[in-house]
């Protein structure tokens, strides 16, 4: 446990402060965009969050079930999530996330956001680190293959290279955001979302 806290600080230590975005940037891979529903809808919404905001917390507990129900499950929506990482806390989560080969992703989000104050508890790394590897065995994962996602170095830095790509290219300053089709939006309420969501899909199908 003390040799992945301290694999987990040093990785965040060098994100913060630089030391991994001084290498080349064309050799870093940007981590994949993790996508749910089908690829041709008509209608693209990116969220922007972190695992470690409350208001992000709130969302995907109750307005993206309802997204998720009337929009993404019957293909008028492609629904991206992106991470962004305001603490080392959000981006352990996130390589907890990304553990595998993606399939458990969204049952990992659900997990990581219906349980946020669990898992950050006094916010103590060591705590914080025991219940994110309880969190993954919950989720089937094994305790090595766990380990070796939160010792990742590459992983860490590809996922630091696209938050920072993206957000830059976005304007993003806070949790959530959305960029429906292409336009910008704050935290909203459902209401707001699904209204919308109908209006570029009317938009569409002119």
């Amino acid at each position: 446990m003390k040799y992945i806290l301290s694999a987990l600080t040093g990785i965040f230590l060098l994100l913060a402060t630089g030391a991994l975005a001084q290498d080349d940037s064309a050799t870093v891979e940007l981590a994949p965009d993790m996508q749910m529903g089908q690829a041709d809808a008509p209608v693209t919404v990116i969220e922007y969050a972190s695992y470690t905001c409350p208001h992000c917390a709130r969302f995907h507990e109750e307005v993206f079930p309802l997204l998720k129900s009337e929009y993404i499950d019957t293909g008028k929506v492609l629904f991206i999530h992106r991470e962004i990482f305001f603490d080392r806390f959000g981006l352990w989560a996130a390589m907890l996330a990304r553990c595998g080969d993606g399939t458990r992703y969204f049952g990992m989000n659900d997990l990581i956001y219906g349980t946020q104050r669990d898992w950050l508890g006094s916010r103590e790394p060591q705590e914080v680190v025991a219940n994110l590897r309880k969190m993954g065995i919950l989720a089937g994962l094994e305790a090595d293959q766990i380990t070796a996602c939160l010792e990742d170095r590459e992983l860490a830095q590809s996922l630091i290279a696209a938050f920072q790509t993206h957000a830059d290219a976005d304007g993003i300053d806070s949790t959530p955001t959305f960029i429906i089709d292409g336009e910008k939006y704050p935290n909203m309420a459902w209401a707001d979302m699904k209204a919308i969501i109908e209006e570029k899909l009317a938009a569409k199908a002119q």
